[in-house]
C-alpha cells in the first residue's frame, strides 16, 4: 500500500453573529447535515462528559469529487465558547481545532486540521491529485460558511491558509 500523505488546512469564517450563535452551530455537530452541504450524516458512538469531552461521532461526508468519506473523531478537549479539539480515526486520521473568538460584532471560527489519508487509491493518487484533495476541502469548507450564514441569517467570510 502506498505511504500515506499529510494534508494541513486552515480555514477562517468570520460570521456577523454573536460568538454563542456560531459556537452553537459548530459545537453540536449532530445538526451540522440541517445546514453543511457535504455533511452526510453524523452518529454519536458515545457520549463523553458534560462538556462531550470522550465522546465520540461517525462522520459521513460527500465532497465535491466524486468521492464519500466516513470517520470517527474523538472529542479530546473543550473550552466553551473558545475551543473544540478532536482526534480523527478511520478514512483520513488527524487532528482538528476550532477556535473562535469575539471582538463584540464578528466571530472569527478558525479551524486546523491537520490529516493522514488512509484510503489506498487517495495515497497512491496523493501525488498527482494532492491539489485537487485542497481544493474539494476548500469547496466543502465554503459549503460550511454558506450554510452557516443562512442559518444565522448573517454574512460568513472565509480564508483558507496552506
Amino acid at each position: 500500500m502506498p505511504a500515506s500523505r499529510e494534508y494541513r488546512f486552515v480555514t477562517i469564517w468570520k460570521a456577523e453573529a454573536p460568538l454563542e450563535a456560531v459556537w452553537n452551530e459548530i459545537y453540536y455537530s449532530e445538526r451540522w447535515p440541517e445546514w453543511w452541504k457535504g455533511v452526510e450524516k453524523v452518529v454519536e458512538l458515545r457520549k463523553g462528559n458534560d462538556l462531550g469531552v470522550g465522546s465520540i461521532r461517525r462522520y459521513t461526508w460527500k465532497s465535491a469529487l466524486p468521492y464519500r468519506l466516513s470517520f470517527e473523531s474523538e472529542t479530546v478537549r473543550v473550552e466553551p465558547m473558545s475551543l473544540l479539539e478532536g482526534i480523527a480515526r478511520g478514512e483520513l486520521d488527524g487532528h482538528g481545532i476550532w477556535k473562535l473568538s469575539s471582538d463584540g460584532r464578528c466571530t472569527t471560527a478558525r479551524y486546523d486540521w491537520q490529516v493522514k489519508t488512509s484510503k489506498a487509491w487517495m495515497n497512491l493518487l496523493a501525488p498527482i491529485a494532492g491539489p485537487l484533495f485542497k481544493w474539494n476541502h476548500d469547496v466543502i469548507m465554503s459549503w460550511g460558511a454558506k450554510g452557516l450564514a443562512k442559518r444565522l441569517g448573517a454574512a460568513v467570510t472565509e480564508e483558507h491558509e496552506y
